[in-house]
Parts: structure tokens; C-alpha cells; sequence
């Protein structure tokens, strides 16, 4: 199979210890789901939600924070990966198994809108760009789009962010052996971690082996951006009129909204950064080994490390808390 060596175990999204094998899709989420340890497991998304905050984890843990965390049942026991809320109340929760899960009470109650086991790839990201219009993305290339609230998904192939060689490599396998051809073409492309709006109303999408591109037609095209680093990038965001993008062993680049020229933030670490969040001004950077980070002026300096665990992501609560998420859960860091 024709598929990049630089690919590594943890590229899959954020890092290799935060996805588990699924659960058996047989059970009944319902008997089985409800845990009371929830709240310490592996929590993979923590997301505003109107005054509310919602996190998503493991085993398809799905918890509501008002004044308190709350676990809530979902249709699926599948890992899930990543939440968006589009208003106070509506939102879709991706993950596992090509699953995704809906919701129309700010994350209360969810039903069940996609899964394909035979698929075998995690939805790794979902954005709404109306009640009707969204799509979802993940690793090989996964991208599927809905135009009715998710009712329906169908899915895209986007040969536009393959490397040249892979697309010469495809067009004659096309000719000679059409089985192959589609089974390559569903490992060619590099995973697709996140993606974001920038503030000028384009896409940004970024992912493994260096992938930063954009879309000015939400997402049903892309041009790649000139990115001199081949390594996984797992999260982007905006702040004031920069772009930052991070990912593997502590690489953080800067670029102002044109992407023309992308500058190195020096970190005092390199742990794998994984989520990122703009509080009073201040960015803050979270990732592997338990690190937060805060950038101010394109410097970096440790705020804390919580040894043995990773952090995946932080979330600002109305009440003025910031929630971190990661492989042992939900916290918040002393004051």
C-alpha cells in the first residue's frame, strides 16, 4: 500500500494514549453508559454551550456542566472526540466509528445521526455553518458534509489535498484495478485533526504530515498553504488578527490572517500541544505530559505540568472558571 512512512501511531488526531478500541456496539448504552467515575476518565472535548459547558469523552460519556457536572446518556458507547455547538441549544458530538450524535436541548438528551463500523475511522471534528449546513472530518481523509441538519451525510473526497505523486499513483490504479484504486484512495490522504473559521469567513483546516490549507467555500474545496513542517498539526485559532497552528513534540507556528509567512513560537517544552483558548487577552496552550502553557508577545512560559496525564482541551465557564480536559478527566487548576 502506497502510504506515506512519515505517518506515526500518535497522528491520529491528538495522541496515541487518548483513543481507546471501541466499545462493543452491542451493548445498550443506556444499562452500561452511566458511570460515576465519568467525571476522572478520559475526557476528549470540553465546548461552550450557552451558559453551559458540555464535555465529551470516552465510551460515549457525554457530561453537562451547570453549577455542577452531570453525566448524561447518549445512543452510542463508541469514543467520542470532539463536540460544536452551533447556538445555546444546538450541537453534534463526533467520534468513533464514523459516529456522530445530535442534539437540540444544549446536550441533554442526543440522538443518534450517523455510525459506520465498517468505515473503521474516528470522526476527529464537526462544524455548523447553519442549522441545516455542516460537516465532519477525521483521519485518512474522512469528510462527509450535511445539508439537511444530519439527517443525511454524504461523503467527499478530497483529491486536492493529496501530494502530486499520490494523484498520478491513483489515476492509474483507477485504470488498472478499480477495487484497489478505492481502498488506496481511503488511506492517501493525511488525517484531517481540525478545522476552524477564521475571521474573514474562510476555512481553516489542518492535520498530519504538515496539513494547513484553506477554503473560501466552506470546505467543498481547499488549497493547500505553504507550511514548512511536515509533522501533525491537531488544533488551530484565531487571536486578535493572527492564526496559530499547533501540534506534535511542541510545535506552535504564527502567521497573521494572510498565511504568507508562519513564525516558530519557542516553547520551554516538547510535549505534543493538543488545545488551545484565548482568556482575558492571554492564549493559553495545553498537551501532552500535562502541560499548560501561556503565550504573551510570542513567548511561551509554563503556568503548571500535572505529571501523568495528558490535556486535550479548556473550556471558560460563565462563571468565569477555566475547565481542563484530558486522560484522567475534568479539572480545574488551583487558584
Amino acid at each position: 500500500m502506497k502510504v506515506s512512512m512519515l505517518r506515526s501511531a500518535v497522528a491520529i488526531g491528538l495522541s496515541a494514549c487518548l483513543y481507546t478500541a471501541s466499545v462493543n456496539a452491542q451493548l445498550d448504552p443506556l444499562t452500561v453508559q452511566i458511570q460515576p467515575l465519568a467525571q476522572t476518565s478520559l475526557i476528549t472535548d470540553v465546548v461552550n454551550a450557552g451558559d453551559k459547558l458540555v464535555a465529551v469523552g470516552q465510551r460515549g460519556h457525554v457530561l453537562v456542566f451547570d453549577k455542577q457536572w452531570q453525566q448524561v446518556s447518549t445512543p452510542v458507547v463508541t469514543q467520542l472526540t470532539k463536540a460544536f455547538f452551533l447556538t445555546d441549544t444546538l450541537g453534534w458530538a463526533v467520534g468513533h466509528d464514523a459516529t456522530i450524535i445530535h442534539t437540540n436541548d444544549g446536550g441533554m438528551t442526543w440522538s443518534l445521526q450517523m455510525q459506520s463500523t465498517e468505515l473503521e475511522k474516528p470522526f476527529l471534528d464537526v462544524r455548523f455553518f447553519s442549522e441545516q449546513h455542516g460537516i465532519a472530518i477525521g483521519a485518512y481523509g474522512l469528510f462527509y458534509r450535511t445539508e439537511d441538519g444530519g439527517k443525511t451525510w454524504q461523503d467527499e473526497f478530497h483529491q486536492e489535498l493529496l501530494f502530486e505523486e499520490d494523484v498520478s499513483y491513483l489515476n492509474d490504479l483507477k485504470q488498472q484495478d478499480q477495487q484497489l484504486y478505492l481502498s488506496e484512495r481511503a488511506a492517501l490522504l493525511p488525517h484531517f485533526n481540525r478545522i476552524i473559521n477564521l475571521d474573514d469567513q474562510r476555512l481553516l483546516l489542518v492535520g498530519e504530515l504538515g496539513l494547513v490549507a484553506v477554503s473560501t467555500d466552506m470546505g467543498r474545496s481547499f488549497e493547500r498553504v505553504d507550511f514548512d513542517y511536515d509533522g501533525s498539526m491537531f488544533n488551530a485559532i484565531t487571536v486578535d488578527n493572527n492564526v496559530y497552528v499547533m501540534g506534535l513534540r511542541g510545535h506552535v507556528f504564527q502567521a497573521s490572517s494572510d498565511l504568507d509567512v508562519w513564525q516558530q513560537i519557542e516553547l520551554p517544552v516538547e510535549s505534543s500541544i493538543n488545545g488551545a483558548l484565548v482568556n482575558d487577552g492571554d492564549l493559553y496552550l495545553v498537551g501532552n505530559a500535562g502541560i499548560v502553557l501561556k503565550v504573551d508577545d510570542g513567548k511561551a512560559e509554563i503556568v503548571t505540568r500535572r505529571q501523568g496525564e495528558n490535556i486535550v482541551s479548556l473550556a471558560k465557564s460563565k462563571q468565569g472558571d477555566i475547565w481542563f480536559a484530558g486522560s484522567k478527566g475534568l479539572f480545574q487548576l488551583p487558584k
